[in-house]
């Protein structure tokens, strides 16, 4: 029998014993950090081997480290970052190759204290409506550029060590609304949606895992957003040709209706391979895992393919790694 087809948060900074008691059973395919989790390296470390000794296995543990508003790891004990479009604002034709020394630090930071996932690189294109909650997490409005920035980062971290995630597939950026409050809703037509949004994430089509976006694509299908929408999933397999693990945004987000079983339920219907729940909360946990069940079929088979892209870090000299970004960032490169 495989592992449960969820990702899980826990509540603190410690595993309560029926934390440890309920992982054990419910043996989750990976974790994910939040700042609850998080206080200093040792302590981190600490979580990380308790999380894999509940489960009985080396499970890979996510964190969002983008840097900038969405960090978790922070000052003084980690490295304080801009926020990307900034970055690459002000990195200009060496956007590129800032963001890879970038997620190449923030890799050597997280597999330090056995963190071996990061919900990043973000391929959403930004607009001059995208939300605020969005917008600055992004790389540009240009496909191509967006598509070589996030290229690079997604490389920095599999340097290493770390499986990077892609997100929000099929795209975000046109969202005007925040998906942890409401659904957004874009109403841009299909053949405009082919050519910027969901085009950006063709380049990476072959990394190992992706994140959907809880938005609604009024032009394709009106009544459900991408994650539980099976239209907007097998666009993701078949136009996008995104191959990889697919798993859903927080399952707990308000942009999702419903109980979490159905929400689950939908989720996997429309074929999403794992979900992701967020907040510890016991109910809603239990709920997704009775709900949810194990991995099984291709599902399984790209869990395991997604995990072979977990390797050893590349030996790198951190100083010089840290020189190399500074010149970069101080130069301001044209």
């Amino acid at each position: 029998m495989g592992a449960g087809a969820y990702i899980l948060g826990c509540e603190g900074p410690r595993l309560t014993r029926w934390e440890r008691d309920f992982f054990r059973d419910a043996d989750p395919w990976g974790f994910i950090l939040f700042a609850r989790n998080i206080e200093d390296p040792e302590q981190v470390a600490w979580l990380t081997t308790e999380l894999r000794e509940a489960v009985g296995r080396d499970a890979p543990i996510f964190v969002d480290q983008e840097g900038g508003r969405v960090a978790r790891m922070r000052p003084p004990h980690w490295r304080d970052w801009l926020p990307p479009l900034e970055q690459v604002k002000l990195t200009k034709r060496k956007a590129a190759e800032a963001m890879y020394l970038r997620y190449r630090i923030i890799a050597h930071e997280l597999r330090a204290v056995g963190i071996d996932g990061n919900c990043a690189p973000v391929l959403d294109l930004v607009r001059p409506d995208t939300h605020e909650i969005l917008a600055n997490r992004c790389y540009g409005d240009d496909v191509v550029r967006v598509a070589d920035i996030a290229g690079a980062a997604a490389t920095g971290l599999v340097d290493g060590g770390v499986l990077p995630v892609i997100k929000h597939i099929p795209g975000h950026g046109r969202a005007t609304a925040d998906s942890h409050l409401e659904l957004p809703v874009v109403k841009t037509k299909e053949k405009a949606l082919n050519v910027s949004d969901f085009l950006a994430f063709q380049s990476v089509a072959g990394l190992p895992i992706a994140m959907t976006a809880h938005v609604v694509y009024a032009d394709i299908d009106p009544d459900a957003p991408a994650t539980t929408s099976h239209k907007m999933i097998s666009i993701i397999r078949d136009r996008i040709k995104f191959g990889g693990l697919l798993m859903s945004d927080d399952i707990s987000m308000k942009a999702l209706a419903g109980s979490f079983e159905d929400r689950c339920h939908d989720a996997l219907q429309a074929g999403c391979d794992l979900i992701l729940h967020c907040n510890g909360e016991r109910d809603e946990m239990q709920a997704v895992v009775a709900a949810t069940g194990r991995l099984a079929g291709q599902a399984a088979v790209r869990a395991e393919a997604a995990l072979t892209w977990r390797k050893a870090p590349d030996d790198i000299d951190i100083a010089a790694l840290d020189a190399e970004f500074h010149s970069l960032m101080t130069h301001r490169a044209g």
